[in-house]
């Protein structure tokens, strides 16, 4: 039962799919959700109370007003008691009141204060779909961080032509169900930062500039060959993407990382500064010219602390006799922005150690004037390099220390970037 405990809050809009959920109530059900159901009058033209609160087991909820409703802020208590809300036939005319924020009635009212993960299931016709109006509003709940917006498919339509508008299947809504739930598992309930005081605000970081480091960096001994490490830049596009939602201007500047990496961190790439480098050379170079336009540089980069002294400018030959590479220190690029940090700047690093690790983390955070410090262990498993989860303990230079258990790295984004918020409050 892979919904199992699930409280899932089913809101259906006056749209002739609505003849629909029923069904979908009954797999909710049969996967062992709960079930709440929340409609708007119209909705009841296509299918009755009687349905919906028989499949759900539970009263219908389709006035904001009516004596009869279990609680008298209704619209409150059902997000509080979500865990997901899906809104399937979604028409038209409620995505406009979804996008705007207008809430009169009690489906518009209990979407306005629902900030965990909704699901909208459009449906209606092509003409209406394709207006500009509904697709700008279909763009701005698809850039609110807690909404996912289904496609619609092409199909017969109640106004009979076949064509884009038709709500897909009631298993395929389903199975998103299950999918939005499994991407937010490993999201922390107390992530502030999407909590119900502030999820959609995207003004909080709103005028900052964020200044991060990603990725490994490259030192070539030739041609062919170099040295590098296992960074892929994972957490710090996640961190970048966190950024930006909540309003912040953000340079990256990047080692080499996979475009994938970076396009599975949903970053607005539009909006994202990227200055490329490749070593850490260049690294501090870039980051040293941009850092004093920076209010906040999050350094997560992995740099090299060694290249080396030479680098050949033809391939180096094998010889049966030992080789010995001579290397050189790199510049440190937080011990100078640490040197360079005014009064109004906020300058975070990342440790990633492998024994004393505490102890090793508080001398790099006094000695390169960190404000915060981000410690990884690699004693620590599903935490470290490569990884789709981290570990993390975060030292504030007050002498506080803050530990976390393993997350996805979206979700210790929203750690860090939280701890962020409260320095600069």
């Amino acid at each position: 039962m892979q919904l199992k405990g699930k409280h899932i809050l089913v809101g259906i809009s006056g749209g002739i799919a609505a003849y629909k959920i029923p069904l979908l109530i009954r797999l909710l059900r049969k996967a062992g959700a709960e079930v709440r159901v929340v409609c708007t009058e119209n909705a009841l033209q296509f299918v009755t109370p009687v349905t919906l609160e028989t499949l759900s087991n539970n009263k219908v909820y389709t006035d904001v007003f009516a004596p009869h409703n279990e609680h008298e802020t209704e619209h409150i208590s059902l997000p509080d008691w979500a865990d997901l809300m899906v809104v399937a036939p979604c028409t038209a005319n409620c995505i406009g009141k979804f996008a705007n924020g207008i809430a009169d009635n009690a489906l518009t009212t209990t979407f306005l204060a629902m900030l965990k993960p909704v699901l909208i299931v459009p449906a209606m016709n092509q003409n209406m779909l394709l207006h500009p109006a509904t697709q700008a509003n279909l763009q701005r709940l698809s850039d609110f961080p807690h909404c996912t917006v289904m496609a619609t498919q092409e199909g017969e339509l109640a106004c009979g032509v076949t064509g884009q508008g038709r709500m897909p299947e009631v298993d395929e809504i389903f199975g998103k169900i299950v999918e939005v739930l499994e991407n937010q598992k490993n999201i922390s309930k107390t992530d502030s930062i999407f909590s119900n005081e502030n999820a959609v605000c995207s003004s909080l970081l709103k005028g900052k500039k964020v200044l991060l480091t990603a990725g490994p960096t490259v030192e070539r001994i030739d041609p062919v060959r170099y040295i590098s490490n296992f960074s892929t830049g994972k957490m710090g596009y996640a961190l970048s993407a966190v950024c930006q939602r909540l309003g912040a201007e953000v340079t990256v500047v990047s080692g080499p990382v996979e475009k994938s990496v970076i396009e599975h961190s949903k970053v607005d790439l539009d909006n994202l500064k990227i200055v490329s480098v490749e070593s850490a050379e260049q690294m501090y170079n870039a980051a040293t010219q941009l850092f004093a336009d920076a209010d906040i540089t999050i350094l997560c980069a992995a740099v090299a602390d060694y290249t080396p002294a030479e680098t050949s400018l033809t391939k180096l030959k094998r010889h049966d006799a030992e080789y010995s590479l001579e290397l050189k220190a790199t510049k440190d690029i937080a011990a100078r922005l640490g040197k360079q940090k005014k009064e109004n700047q906020l300058l975070v690093g990342f440790a990633l150690e492998t024994d004393n690790e505490i102890s090793n983390a508080q001398k790099k955070l006094e000695s390169k004037n960190l404000d915060m410090i981000v410690l990884n262990s690699l004693a620590d498993n599903g935490a470290g390099f490569g990884t789709d989860t981290n570990k993390i303990t975060l030292l504030f230079k007050d002498g506080k220390r803050q530990e976390f258990e393993l997350k996805s790295k979206e979700s210790v984004a929203c750690d860090i970037v939280n701890a962020i918020l409260t320095c600069i409050r």
